[in-house]
This record gives C-alpha cells, sequence and structure tokens, in this order.
C-alpha cells in the first residue's frame, strides 16, 4: 500500500493489509530491487556493495492498473537529460537564461 501502511504496518488492520483484497482506487508500490553486499563473490566485482530499486506507483482500475510514475525517466540517458534540463544547462554545456 501507499502511504500509512508502507510505513507503519503493525498498525494496519489485517482484513484490509495482510488479508485483503485490492479493490478499484487502492494506490500501492511495487519496488522491485537488487542488493549486493560488497563482499558477494557471486556476483561481479562491479556491482559489489550497490543496491537498485525500481519504484512505480500504481493504482488499481475496473479493468485492471494504472502505473502513475510511467513518464519517470528510466534510462541512464533519459536520467541525465532530465537532470541537464532541471539544472538549465544547454546541450553546449552554457546556463540557459534565468526566468
Amino acid at each position: 500500500m501507499l502511504g500509512l501502511d508502507v510505513h507503519d504496518c503493525a498498525h494496519a488492520r489485517a482484513e484490509t493489509y495482510k488479508f485483503g483484497t485490492l479493490a478499484t482506487g487502492m494506490v500501492l508500490t511495487v519496488e522491485p530491487g537488487l542488493y549486493f553486499q560488497p563482499d558477494d563473490l557471486t556476483v561481479p566485482a562491479r556491482y559489489r556493495g550497490i543496491g537498485v530499486r525500481i519504484e512505480d506507483d500504481v493504482v488499481i482500475t475496473e479493468t485492471g492498473c494504472e502505473v502513475l510514475s510511467a513518464a519517470i525517466p528510466r534510462t541512464v540517458d533519459e536520467i541525465e537529460s532530465w537532470v541537464t534540463e532541471a539544472r538549465g544547462i544547454t546541450p553546449a554545456g552554457g546556463r540557459r537564461p534565468s526566468r
């Protein structure tokens, strides 16, 4: 679930949280992730000690679901472009004039 139930599960009602059924209008977070310990010899050295998590917020609809975070950049190129734009840097490396 998104919100209080995520951070304070002990206070969530079992009938709606642990044993509940998804219903139209409910919003939840889907958080697949990979976390590698610094000494994990089962993964290549370059991945040791890092973690990667992709988090999406999803609303349950009458016909399935809608990913609310679908427009968020995901690839390296998309993220770098978004950060560059947010910082107001032009492709040539100069700053755009302030508005």
